[in-house]
């Protein structure tokens, strides 16, 4: 059997173990960390193992397709990378590897207005098939700016987020200062010391930046400046009126993420979305709220057929693909598999976290004997 990835490192914890060695601690904990107590970070990740998938084994079985169609365009593989904020403090230029790999692989990459590449440079490198993830600018010249630069970039389809009202509350990333650049002390100054390989790459790619955001941020600010710029800047809560504004401005393909229950997912169809990602931001919000794969549950049995229905979090393996798949999920996306990815190993980390996700999904559609995407449902095991 060959592998189309380095086979050192067959599987997403492999790459995370990597990743953890090879980049400083205050980055891994920001990448790998929940909030709170990271009660609903590990919530996502053991919930989605619950669910099991019945195999037909003495079915005629002719070949298996990962091919999926979504909003116009045919993907290669029922999954995507999701918008991640700070890319290349984990590793630096690491947003424009992900996305070369992911126009390359032929899957969605999805931009965040506060990851560390500009809209343009995304859009070259995939040719405008990315999605930009809105995060809510407060003041309107700003919002039209930026959908404005998508639509002239060749963005078709828009993210706009509803999970992050407020910032979460992430221990870690207080104790170790994290801002943008990170707070330098004394403990974080010897992390960067002992990761030679991680300091060269940002010595090389320049300190990381908020690149969408620079054309609106005035020069030379201190960290303590730039905190006061993000909150005057952004307003995080969505409301209706804010969606039909935004659904008004935006021509192409508009879609909500973080919807976690079936009254927001109501209103979502209601204000003509075309879709939209069930998610709680990775377990970095709301400790006490429920998984991802619990909300699709629930929203899955009123919604399926009237809009377009995603899912992201505590997705680690193909088998946790086709685990969403089979609970109702019309495709998915990720953040920390990729991250752990390019973090472990620079350049080829994004295509090789595809081919690992792609060899094992395809593995799992063999032995269930489930032919297309659309069929995984047929072999979930209900109870």
């Amino acid at each position: 059997m060959t592998f189309p990835y380095n086979s050192s490192y067959p599987s997403i914890a492999d790459l995370r173990t990597k990743a953890q060695q090879s980049i400083p601690k205050f980055a891994f904990e920001y990448l790998d960390g929940g909030c709170n107590a990271d009660v609903n970070l590990g919530k996502n990740m053991t919930d989605i193992q619950k669910v099991e998938l019945r195999p037909e084994y003495l079915s005629i079985h002719r070949q298996s397709s990962m091919k999926t169609h979504l909003f116009g365009h045919e993907y290669d593989a029922p999954f995507g990378i999701a918008p991640v904020g700070l890319q290349g403090l984990m590793w630096p230029n690491s947003a424009e590897i992900l996305a070369k790999a992911a126009f390359d692989a032929n899957i969605p990459f999805v931009l965040s207005t506060v990851t560390t590449s500009s809209i343009e440079k995304i859009a070259e490198i995939t040719e405008g098939k990315a999605w930009f993830q809105l995060y809510h600018p407060a003041e309107e010249k700003v919002t039209d700016d930026i959908l404005k630069r998508a639509k002239n970039s060749g963005y078709e389809v828009l993210v706009i987020l509803a999970d992050v009202p407020t910032f979460g509350y992430r221990p870690r990333d207080i104790r170790n200062g994290l801002a943008m650049p990170p707070r330098m002390t004394l403990a974080n100054v010897l992390q960067v010391l002992g990761k030679p390989n991680w300091a060269l790459q940002t010595l090389k790619h320049g300190q990381p930046a908020f690149k969408t955001l620079e054309p609106y941020m005035p020069k030379g600010l201190d960290l303590k400046q730039l905190g006061a710029f993000m909150d005057q800047t952004f307003s995080g809560r969505l409301n209706e009126e804010k969606v039909r504004i935004l659904r008004d401005k935006w021509k192409g393909k508009i879609i909500i993420k973080g919807i976690a229950n079936e009254i927001d997912a109501q209103k979502s169809i209601a204000l003509g979305m075309d879709g939209i990602i069930i998610s709680n931001h990775g377990g970095r919000q709301l400790d006490a709220g429920e998984s991802t794969i619990h909300s699709l549950q629930n929203i899955i049995k009123e919604f399926k057929g009237k809009t377009k229905i995603m899912i992201d979090g505590g997705i680690r393996s193909g088998p946790d693909i086709a685990r969403m798949l089979a609970s109702g999920a019309e495709f998915t996306f990720m953040g920390r598999p990729f991250m752990y990815g390019v973090s472990a190993l620079g350049k080829q980390g994004g295509i090789h976290t595809i081919n690992i996700l792609k060899t094992q999904l395809q593995q799992v559609m063999e032995q269930l004997c489930c032919e297309n995407v659309v069929d995984f449902p047929k072999h979930l095991i209900r109870k």
